[in-house]
């Protein structure tokens, strides 16, 4: 009897390490593989501003678009040592030259609670938007996985797709999840919308758009590419806005002509049940009290008020920024630039951005490249190693319930 019973432990404790390795086993791989890409990051050698005049390469602008690639050899040639304006060094090697101090440290701790602010702001959105539906740890899963699905696809695309997925996958309706998902959208363009005029008047617009830029990303002028992005967000926000609280039928009748292309019409049930599923959401959130859009907003604006912060608080730790409110508000034009990126992340054209809309608010220049990867690792590589993590449980932990609603699904 005692041998049976030592048997039975045996097997339950071999079952359990037989899946937590099955846990453990992707967690690790994806850490390898943002840990791999954080190093590579920090090792890329890039051209800095020489501080004391005394560098070993010369800025040639090979290009003619007035702007300093950092990070493009071709860009600058090797000079006399000790006469030239830049040196070559990997980031590692810049942040190793920094001053650090307790001053640094306390903005530094500063931008990460910007960071944990912004979301739970998301957090709490999601919990409000799903009426309590969704627990704060499927909260906490989606926006998380949200981050995750947008940092390893293109700016453009985004990750709203994979957060239908993500947000159904916990039991939610189709329909409903794609209401969420909408209305977040609508939310986040909303505050873009208000923010934008609110900069113009208290900072003007002569300052924002910083001349070096014109012509740098895709060759046009970085006005016409903020007011083409401000407009598309307008038209976003007009459709949504019509989709889900006028018309909401309307927006099935779009999907239903869309899905009778041939090679997407044997989803067209499933889109009509979607374009269902939408209109009884509809009907809901206009029967929603003013509390519950001041929460859902209001949450919306300590999400992108805090993601703002980060790099106001990143500039402070190294040194005396002349002027804050400037710092900010260029951040709103830059947004624009990452909004409509091809990159995944918007690697690449981020550290180009941001080199470009600060290098003449920041005292050292010649720290602007390093800086840039500390705000990347708060933006973008937390949501690689957290979304590794998190992921290969909750797939395993919302399976079940992935199954629940496909059985009652008529």
């Amino acid at each position: 009897m005692e041998s049976t019973a030592t048997t039975t432990e045996e097997e339950q404790d071999f079952k359990s390490r037989f899946r937590l390795r099955r846990v453990l086993i992707p967690v690790l791989i994806g850490m390898l593989a943002a840990a791999w890409l954080l190093y590579r990051d920090l090792s890329k050698e890039r051209f800095e501003v020489a501080l004391d005049g005394k560098g070993d390469h010369a800025w040639v602008d090979s290009n003619n678009n007035r702007l300093a690639d950092l990070s493009d050899a071709a860009e600058f040639v090797p000079v006399e040592a000790g006469t030239g304006g830049y040196r070559k060094m990997t980031t590692m090697e810049v942040l190793g030259t920094i001053d650090w101090t307790w001053t640094s440290t306390f903005w530094i701790m500063m931008a990460v609670l910007a960071t944990a602010l912004r979301d739970l702001g998301y957090i709490y959105r999601m919990r409000v938007l799903s009426d309590g539906h969704l627990s704060w740890q499927q909260s906490f899963n989606v926006t998380f996985l949200w981050e995750f699905a947008s940092a390893l696809t293109p700016s453009v695309v985004g990750g709203s797709g994979i957060a239908m997925f993500i947000i159904g996958r916990e039991g939610l309706a189709l329909g409903r999840a794609t209401a969420i998902v909408l209305v977040t959208a609508l939310m986040d363009e909303l505050f873009y919308v208000i923010m934008v005029p609110l900069v113009f008047l208290f900072v003007g617009m002569d300052l924002l758009f910083p001349p070096q830029l014109d012509h740098a990303f895709w060759g046009m002028p970085i006005k016409s590419i903020f007011w083409i992005g401000y407009g598309f967000i307008l038209a976003m926000v007009f459709f949504v806005s019509y989709s889900v609280f006028v018309r909401p039928r309307a927006f099935k009748f779009v999907l239903l002509k869309v899905f009778k292309l041939p090679f997407l019409k044997r989803l067209r049930p499933n889109v009509i049940k979607v374009g269902d599923d939408i209109a009884t959401t509809s009907v809901e959130l206009k029967g929603k009290p003013k509390r519950f859009w001041a929460k859902a907003f209001g949450s919306t604006c300590l999400s992108w008020g805090s993601r703002f912060l980060v790099i106001n608080f990143i500039a402070a730790a190294f040194f005396n920024v002349g002027d804050h409110m400037l710092l900010y508000a260029r951040q709103l034009i830059m947004w624009v630039i990452l909004l409509i990126s091809p990159t995944p992340g918007s690697s690449g054209v981020a550290e180009v951005a941001f080199s470009g809309f600060f290098q003449d608010l920041l005292p050292a220049v010649g720290y602007i490249g390093a800086l840039a990867v500390i705000w990347r690792i708060l933006s973008y590589y937390i949501y690689l190693f957290i979304g590794t993590i998190v992921l290969p449980r909750w797939l395993r932990n919302t399976r079940g319930r992935a199954s629940l609603k496909e059985l009652e699904t008529p």
